[in-house]
């Protein structure tokens, strides 16, 4: 018997090592591609769900224990999510924490000088993302630094392909037609990477309603322009985009995803698939 248990003894420590490192996401982009550089080596936690809005999200005290036992943090920062930040302070986080935007330049509104924090929708900055978090991955995992890098390689070659196939969708297009409506000023980088006005009545939160005057103005220059469509956005409340559409005779365009994916069986269910599928109904919709 004490051979046997002599025996098991180095298959339990092997066992133990293996075991994967606790990772926590504060909202579904950033688990997404936690899981696309971890993979099998890594167990996500998402904090703001699928079809969630992490503007204003107000942690539970689930989270709180997510985080207490974690190794890694990944927070998207420039604004989106203060109360990630507060939330590692608040429970003595120890381990290894992530801030995605850390290389990205970030996009600042003139009017307000209010900064865009939805930089992942430049796929170029999704590449910067990719690279902070297989940093993270490596510092706080080590032993497994070798495959996080080889998996992240991959992963920014894939979202390279993927940028170069948005461009070609909109390459024929004139820039008259370039213009969108949605319901919260999401897509500013996106609009800047590929030369196309994105209007939305709601500035760069969800947190604060949209006032009369705003949605006044919108509408003019809907009607002014000739946008064709108008987007719902998975994670906003639907009615500002119909009444929108019915204010100015726009079609509605379907539901674009902006600050979260879909579920796994959705069509966002990925970032990628998240750009693919945003693409595919803008340039639809411009076309007529």
């Amino acid at each position: 018997m004490r051979r046997r248990l002599l025996l098991a003894a180095p298959a339990l420590l092997t066992i133990a090592a293996a075991a994967p490192l606790k990772a926590v996401a504060s909202f579904s982009l950033l688990a997404d591609t936690l899981r696309q550089i971890g993979g099998d080596r890594v167990s996500v936690t998402t904090l703001v769900p699928v079809d969630g809005d992490a503007h204003g999200y107000q942690p539970r005290p689930t989270d709180a224990r997510a985080v207490t036992g974690a190794g890694l943090v990944v927070r998207n920062g420039l604004g989106l999510d203060p109360w990630m930040e507060r939330l590692v302070q608040s429970t003595g986080f120890a381990g290894t924490t992530v801030v995605a935007t850390a290389g990205v330049t970030p996009r600042t509104i003139p009017a307000s000088r209010a900064t865009d924090p939805h930089a992942w929708q430049d796929p170029r900055n999704g590449v910067l993302y990719a690279q902070a978090i297989a940093a993270g991955l490596a510092e706080a995992d080590p032993a497994n630094a070798a495959a996080y890098r080889s998996a992240a390689a991959a992963y920014i070659r894939a979202i390279q392909d993927t940028d170069a196939w948005v461009e070609a969708q909109f390459a024929d297009l004139p820039v008259a037609a370039r213009r969108i409506i949605t319901t919260h000023d999401a897509f500013g980088y996106y609009g800047a990477r590929y030369g196309i006005a994105f209007l939305a009545a709601q500035g760069l939160s969800t947190e604060a309603e949209p006032s009369a005057k705003a949605i006044a103005t919108l509408v003019a220059q809907i009607k002014r322009d000739k946008v064709r469509a108008v987007f719902l956005e998975n994670m906003t409340n639907p009615g500002l985009a119909k009444m929108l559409a019915r204010e100015t005779g726009a079609v509605l365009g379907g539901t674009v995803y902006s600050d979260a994916l879909s579920g796994p069986k959705g069509p966002a269910a990925t970032y990628l698939d998240m750009l693919r599928h945003n693409t595919a109904l803008f340039a639809a919709s411009m076309r007529g």
